[in-house]
């Protein structure tokens, strides 16, 4: 079973998984856009009983989704760095793939909420894209 370990820039929230991602995703909603200071948010989504803060307690910011749930912003209070959002609907972790102390083979499975994406950006070629979410998550929700 595969252990992955992350955290924020300066080193005071720090997090591990266990087991393979749910999924590999490119965000472009302007929530995300706002949380990375660009055009998408690259998650790897960990089902949430395989996650774990192993150092420090992140400070939160909490919003409503589209799904009328909870999405939980967790971040460094010192550093700023978001590292993680816990998207309650769905019952995982979305853990910022820059925080993740080793990236190795990580590549975006979908996009998402592309109708949003800044005109500047530039979506990856052969990789499903949908304007919101797909439908077999929009069944979840």
């Amino acid at each position: 079973m595969k252990h992955k370990t992350g955290g924020c820039a300066c080193g005071q929230v720090t997090y591990a998984y266990t087991g393979e991602p749910l999924n590999t995703v490119f965000c472009y909603c302007k929530q995300c856009q706002l949380h990375t200071g660009s055009d998408k948010w690259f998650g790897v989504w960990a089902h949430k009983d395989n996650f774990t803060f192993t150092k420090g307690m992140p400070s939160t910011y909490v919003r409503v989704g589209d799904s009328g749930q909870k999405t939980r912003y967790n971040f460094c209070q010192t550093c700023g760095v978001t590292v993680c959002a816990e998207i309650e609907v769905g019952n995982f972790y979305s853990i910022s793939a820059s925080t993740l102390d080793d990236q190795t083979g990580l590549k975006p499975a979908m996009l998402i909420y592309t109708a949003y994406a800044p005109s500047w950006a530039t979506l990856p070629d052969g990789i499903p894209n949908f304007d919101i979410l797909p439908p077999f998550l929009t069944e979840h929700l």
